[in-house]
């Protein structure tokens, strides 16, 4: 087989691939064969076909799809050899490959257009100058946590006066609809949603056995929230109009738990804290860890900032990519192509130069360190809904779940090669630590 390659120009070249006899007539053969062996065509028993029938029959199906499968092999083996850095797939030249004549030709010839990547350079160095966030970690922020602590382990009460969050349970009954008015036992109220500050001070200071009457339209203002109040269809929540009257039954109040031993050993089930000064300090040293996380993020960001720079003019094969892009996404359409193209060439540099990083530091992502980071990920969506120490068992158990799906498996495997690159560019470039608040940290991110 002949392969040769034309000279690249803006980086696209033509690859042109002579296939002759001696190329696929033995496997062709040994193909046909195997067919005989499962064909099963009317008057002949199976594995008893003629050759030379199933030749005539099925030979050029079978030789088209010979020569297809040695085209990829051939093609894949050329450019590992020559070292190739392609960008896609090659595609098809149909106005340089001749027509095909299976019947008068045994000998054929395919053009391809493939596309290369660009030369460049992502390396940085110690002219370039990346900040290191340090965040500062006050005593409200730990003073803030520790209640946030204390409310979830707290417990319900039964309360005899409203306050602002009390949980009201009662008898509502509509006034003025003598016919049919909607009543609801157990009615479940809670002033501190109500859209209607009037209305919610008529609550403020009721005991239980008081009546209280109310529009629940204008105190909500929410056919959502009424028609779950009254268990009533939204569309009639939306054109009621009546008042109600409220019979209060029921004060429930959440009490925040005592700052104590009972709730350090709950928060630590582990190593729990023997006063409140070392729990204060337990807390302020887990915030830390999580701002440290937050700084590293950015530090990250800022890294890649720094890298994509280098690659603003870094030109791209784009005419081939749209067709490449294109063909190989047959519901894309134009529009959508020219809308999302520039964010996929910024993707495609980044991966670029993620690689080649990644070479010059001979960075390798080992089965560990996803694993490691799995939980570490698994960890931050336990504490997004305040489940702040999870067994690690069970955070490695929950790890492996998400490794089993693909995708996620493959995000995972990214972020680890990121972080090792940024972690090895932090002794190239020049950090400069800057202590900030946690407020001017957030803003940072707008």
């Amino acid at each position: 087989m002949k392969i040769e390659l034309s000279e690249i120009k803006d980086l696209t070249g033509v690859l042109t691939m002579t296939v002759e006899p001696q190329d696929y007539q033995e496997q062709v053969q040994k193909e046909l064969k195997q067919f005989r062996q499962k064909a099963n065509i009317p008057g002949f028993r199976p594995g008893m076909v003629p050759l030379g029938l199933v030749k005539k029959m099925y030979g050029k199906g079978v030789m088209a799809e010979v020569i297809n499968k040695t085209i990829g092999e051939k093609i894949a083996e050329y450019i590992e050899k020559e070292k190739l850095n392609v960008l896609g797939d090659p595609m098809p030249n149909d106005e340089l490959t001749p027509a095909i004549d299976f019947d008068n030709n045994d000998t054929f010839t395919f053009a391809f257009d493939i596309a290369v990547a660009p030369e460049f350079d992502a390396n940085l160095s110690a002219k370039n100058k990346v900040t290191n966030y340090v965040i500062t970690v006050t005593d409200e922020m730990v003073d803030k946590q520790v209640n946030s602590y204390a409310e979830r382990f707290g417990e319900y009460v039964d309360a005899e006066e409203v306050k602002e969050n009390d949980v009201l349970k009662g008898l509502m009954k509509e006034v003025g609809n003598d016919e049919n008015p909607i009543q609801k036992e157990n009615a479940i109220l809670n002033p501190a949603y109500m859209k209607s500050k009037t209305i919610q001070k008529k609550f403020m200071g009721a005991k239980k056995g008081d009546v209280i009457t109310f529009n629940p339209m204008k105190a909500f203002d929410s056919e959502i929230e009424v028609s779950s109040m009254l268990d009533i269809k939204k569309e009639e929540a939306k054109e009621l109009k009546s008042d109600f009257t409220f019979e209060i039954q029921t004060i429930t109040r959440h009490e925040a738990a005592k700052i104590d031993k009972e709730l350090f050993a709950k928060v630590y089930s582990t190593d729990a804290p023997k006063d409140k000064k070392e729990f204060c300090a337990k807390v302020k040293a887990e915030i830390e860890e999580n701002m440290a996380e937050d700084s590293k993020y950015k530090f990250g960001l800022d890294m890649k900032d720094a890298i994509m720079k280098k690659m603003e003019k870094v030109q791209m094969p784009e005419v081939f990519l749209k067709r490449w892009v294109k063909a190989t996404n047959d519901k894309l359409t134009d529009e959508q192509l020219e809308k999302d193209f520039p964010a996929m060439i910024e993707e495609l540099k980044w991966h670029l130069a993620k690689d080649q990083l990644m070479k010059k530091y001979d960075i390798k992502v080992e089965k560990e360190d996803v694993e490691a980071y799995a939980k570490e990920v698994a960890k931050m969506q336990f504490m997004q809904y305040g489940l702040m120490h999870i067994d690690d068992q069970y955070l490695t158990n929950y790890a492996q779940e998400m490794l089993k799906k693909d995708d996620q498996l493959r995000g995972i495997v990214e972020r680890v090669a990121e972080n090792k690159v940024y972690e090895a560019l932090k002794a190239v470039v020049k950090v400069e630590d800057k202590a900030i608040s946690h407020e001017d940290f957030g803003k940072l991110f707008n």
